[in-house]
């Protein structure tokens, strides 16, 4: 690995030698343009040996340094490739800059009308803001499906939706979860493939329609049955039908047996644990009027 290491640095220097001779008067004469070149390349060499030696701060500089070459000779593609190379280095070390490599792409992506591509890096760029900035997460999940849709990508776009979604609930921005995971869930239903799939978004929904009001969650469920039979034929359905039940009686007992049942046989992933002790919270919360 120190063999690697000594590598990159030499090709690192090589590299930054190469290019003030193609800066000079001479250089400018006599091939100035392939030295640009041969610096390029010996800068993506130093960034592999870095990468074999787990300098990955080191590699990341070094594409880096590649990418504004390749943008300065105009291959706008090669210098994309370079930052996104860049950002996978970061990503170890240091997220923000990895987020701001991966950043660069993503403008170059779009500016070439590589929309496809770019959502790709916009949802890596989620995933590290996922860490510490949930909105941030969310812009960037929102553009992603943005560009997805405009490439008539509509599979992709959802995904991206659903994860907006997601942290919009649990940001108790439940009107926007609401309206996304209904849409998605009207979507899934034109699809053969995707249909019982929908029963998931129309669950969830139903447990945002808890988080805000009562009456709300009652006219959403019966829409939902009527959208569709797999709902009303499913668990989650018989679930959701509990828990209005509970809330109405205002019995936190009811309620938490409800979900334990539930959770004996589905097992309830960390968000819907999350939103259900808010609803079992807003019963604790409510005066007792009976």
């Amino acid at each position: 690995m120190a063999d690697n290491e000594q590598r990159g640095i030499m090709l690192v220097a090589e590299a930054e030698k190469k290019l003030k001779s193609a800066q000079g008067f001479f250089g400018s004469l006599f091939g100035g343009s392939s030295k640009v070149e041969d610096a390029c390349d010996m800068y993506h060499q130093a960034a592999n040996a870095f990468k074999m030696a787990k300098k990955w701060t080191a590699a990341a500089n070094a594409y880096c340094e590649a990418a504004e070459l390749h943008i300065k000779s105009g291959s706008r593609h090669d210098a994309a490739s370079a930052y996104v190379d860049a950002g996978n280095c970061y990503k170890k070390t240091d997220p923000q800059e990895a987020i701001s490599c991966l950043m660069k792409a993503v403008e170059l992506y779009t500016d070439m009308g590589r929309f496809t591509i770019a959502a790709k890096h916009l949802i890596s760029i989620a995933e590290l803001y996922e860490v510490n900035d949930i909105e941030k997460a969310i812009s960037c999940y929102e553009q992603a499906a943005d560009y997805y849709r405009g490439e008539e990508s509509n599979s992709s776009a959802n995904k991206c939706l659903l994860n907006v979604a997601k942290y919009c609930a649990q940001l108790e921005q439940y009107e926007k979860a609401i309206e996304i995971y209904e849409q998605v869930a009207s979507s899934a239903l034109e699809s053969s493939l995707l249909k019982y799939s929908a029963k998931e978004y129309f669950f969830r929904a139903g447990l945002c329609h808890l988080c805000v009001d009562l009456l709300n969650a009652q006219h959403a469920l019966a829409k939902y049955e009527e959208l569709s039979p797999n709902f009303s034929d499913s668990r989650e359905c018989k679930l959701l039908k509990e828990l209005i039940e509970k809330l109405e009686e205002q019995d936190i007992d009811g309620f938490t047996d409800a979900v334990k049942n539930y959770d004996s046989i589905s097992r309830l992933d960390q968000w819907y644990t999350t939103i259900l002790l808010r609803i079992k919270k807003s019963i604790q919360d409510a005066p007792d009027l009976r």
